[in-house]
């Protein structure tokens, strides 16, 4: 690691020493720095927005630009991509100098103007909700393919315990061979298991 970027991370860390705003996820000789950031932004209604803010500095920075990833649970995912462009574009004004404090400042100053834009929604940036209650960004779906299950019993367990973990809710459905003394819905071949999610 170069000692301007070393000397970077030092101040970095010294100027983020609140709890929980600082944080190095990975450090590696040949992909380079990875770290988190908590801060704080002014949002369109003078509300403060929390902005988590991961850079990914590679081995060649500051010569060329650090990864940046932009996440907020007052944000849609279109107002964090927006968010993380305006600071990629802002981050090739200082090629060549350490500069993840400028981007975090910058960040900080013209979150608002950021948001202000029509390709962000403008407005929808207010966090209104609790803390406990997951806005609803839509219907996802997944599926899980497990082959060769030896304990039906054990992995139905395993998922639920996922989607209690995750807040999910959605269905457990097994196809296949029935098992005899299952019911007429599992000897068509498919067997229903409701996961509710659990209300806090």
């Amino acid at each position: 690691m170069a000692e301007p970027v070393r000397d970077e991370l030092s101040a970095l860390a010294a100027i983020f020493c609140g709890q929980d705003e600082w944080e190095v996820l990975n450090r590696s000789e040949a992909d380079g720095t990875v770290f988190r950031i908590h801060t704080k932004a002014e949002g369109l209604t003078d509300v403060d927005i929390p902005l988590e803010l991961v850079f990914h500095l590679p081995v060649t920075y500051p010569l060329c630009l650090p990864g940046i990833s932009v996440n907020s649970e007052c944000l849609t995912r279109a107002q964090c991509a927006m968010v993380k462009e305006k600071l990629l574009e802002q981050a090739k004004n200082l090629l060549s100098e350490p500069m993840v404090h400028e981007l975090v400042l910058w960040v900080q100053q013209n979150l608002r103007h950021i948001l202000n834009q029509p390709e962000t929604g403008g407005g929808s940036e207010e966090c209104t909700f609790p803390p406990s209650i997951t806005v609803d960004d839509g219907l996802w779906i997944t599926l899980l393919h497990l082959d060769h299950m030896r304990a039906k019993t054990k992995y139905i367990k395993t998922v639920e315990k996922w989607a209690s973990d995750l807040r999910l809710t959605g269905r457990l459905m097994f196809m296949g061979v029935p098992d005899p003394s299952e019911n007429l819905q599992s000897r068509c071949g498919l067997k229903w298991k409701e996961m509710q999610r659990e209300n806090d």
